[in-house]
């Protein structure tokens, strides 16, 4: 799933589209060590009209700067900001050994398989599959799961094309449950939107916080659903002790360069089940099966049968697996900016921050706050920005329900399998499916964290916020 701008009223555009560059450091002048204690308990001076410049004083060394004069804060791409030595000898052997598919060539082609054994370690999986992207696993995970016409699979209202267009493609019905104050899946509108027909439910992780898992889980297991995890936006985050994609019976990532660890596009697949792992194994190799698979899932259980290629390349596995060896170090540097911040705004009056179900689990993409209305949410996303603070409406994913071609249901052909039974005729898709989602959408505020923050610029963002917070109560 693509962290990209929803199409929305909000004035600001997403954090993403700032302009590029190296991150910007606010500085204080010297001699002016602020402990966390002190600044808290003194930060709110900033919420006057004479404390913005105080504040600006205090962190720039200038008096009442102008906003334009305040330097940018940019989050970044987390992934290529680990780019080491470690990349470009990965990527080197494979050029030296002129191997760059996974299955043979003149050398030993072994990035992939290492790739796809030490991201199985690291989730508490028995199995792994590399391959070329997000969306691909997830149409590998749902023909690992067997899913087809005649099944509906429940789906968030608010998350990437993705989830949708996977259901789609294996010819099944997207049904739609409401978000909740987690931006996840709400558990008891997923467990209102179950029917006869339900096969399956994807619980996806959004924007670097998980599912309440448990609820959902009781659920999917009282029914007899699959539980398929969508970790794209939370890849190494967890849920009680346990690691994201883990818990259900498939999961997925995706490494496109908006993610923690990225080689700019690629995926992978996770699993505890020899069947659902063999069937998405086949189905990214055109449905046939390597030996390498038959070797990790022991007997072959699956005939062969027509399926895509969805193989990730040596190049690919390459650079993931360098980027693997730092995911520890990435999230601890998000997750300590985040909590500084999050810990700098608790303390507002009446501030209602995201629900986080197991807040040690999220990984820190960002510190997210609630307003009471649209307006509001507006009116703080402009006032943040106007102090070069990275805020947005929510971003990364799309409220489907709202989406032209999905009220329309339009596939690839119009006598596709989804729309043409006599559910998929009678289901309606449109605003009504999602009015909980459409609410919590419209009030929450999104501040980006970038992994290489300062203090200083969390100082920062702290005091931003509530001088903002200030002005709307």
């Amino acid at each position: 799933m693509t962290i990209q701008n929803v199409n929305n009223n909000a004035e600001p555009t997403s954090p993403e589209r700032l302009p590029r560059g190296q991150h910007s450091e606010l500085r204080r002048p010297e001699g002016r060590n602020l402990s966390r204690r002190k600044f808290l308990a003194t930060g709110c001076m900033a919420l006057s009209g004479a404390g913005v410049g105080l504040m600006a004083q205090g962190l720039s060394g200038k008096e009442d700067p102008k906003p334009t004069e305040m330097p940018d804060i940019d989050p970044g791409y987390v992934g290529p900001q680990f780019f080491d030595k470690r990349e470009q000898d990965a990527l080197l052997e494979v050029l030296e050994s002129g191997s760059p598919f996974r299955f043979w060539g003149p050398g030993e082609p072994v990035k992939v398989l290492r790739f796809e054994q030490d991201f199985a370690k690291y989730m508490g999986t028995r199995f792994a599959l590399g391959v070329t992207s997000g969306t691909a696993a997830l149409d590998c995970a749902v023909a690992g799961l067997g899913i087809g016409p005649g099944d509906e699979v429940i789906v968030p209202a608010y998350t990437w094309w993705s989830d949708y267009t996977c259901v789609i493609h294996a010819g099944a019905l997207p049904v739609f449950a409401d978000i909740d104050r987690t931006f996840n899946l709400d558990p008891a509108d997923f467990q209102r939107k179950i029917t006869a027909r339900t096969k399956a439910v994807i619980a996806v992780h959004l924007l670097g916080g998980p599912c309440d898992m448990d609820p959902i889980m009781e659920t999917a297991r009282k029914r007899g659903l699959a539980v398929l995890e969508d970790c794209a936006q939370c890849v190494g985050g967890s849920y009680r002790g346990k690691k994201l994609g883990s818990i259900g019976d498939v999961g997925i990532y995706s490494f496109q360069i908006n993610k923690m660890i990225t080689s700019g596009e690629g995926g992978a697949l996770v699993s505890n089940d020899p069947v659902i792992y063999e069937r998405a194994a086949r189905f990214h190799n055109m449905g046939t099966i390597h030996q390498l698979f038959l070797d990790r899932v022991g007997t072959s259980r699956v005939q062969t049968f027509a399926g895509e290629n969805f193989r990730m390349s040596e190049f690919t596995g390459a650079v993931l697996g360098a980027q693997l060896t730092k995911l520890d170090s990435m999230l601890a540097h998000l997750r300590q900016n985040a909590e500084a911040i999050y810990s700098g705004i608790e303390m507002l009056a009446g501030i209602r921050l995201r629900q986080r179900p197991d807040p040690d689990g999220d990984i820190g993409y960002g510190v997210y706050f609630e307003t009471k209305d649209k307006a509001s949410r507006d009116r703080c996303i402009r006032e943040l920005r106007k102090r070069k603070v990275p805020a947005s409406t929510l971003t990364g994913s799309v409220l489907l329900p709202t989406e032209e071609s999905v009220i329309n249901k339009r596939a690839r052909h119009r006598d596709w399998p989804s729309f043409n039974s006599p559910q998929g005729k009678e289901i309606k898709y449109g605003p009504d499916n999602c009015r909980g989602t459409l609410e919590i959408f419209d009030r929450f505020v999104q501040v980006r964290i970038g992994a290489k923050y300062t203090q200083r610029i969390n100082d920062y963002i702290i005091d931003a916020i509530r001088q903002v917070y200030d002005l709307l109560t």
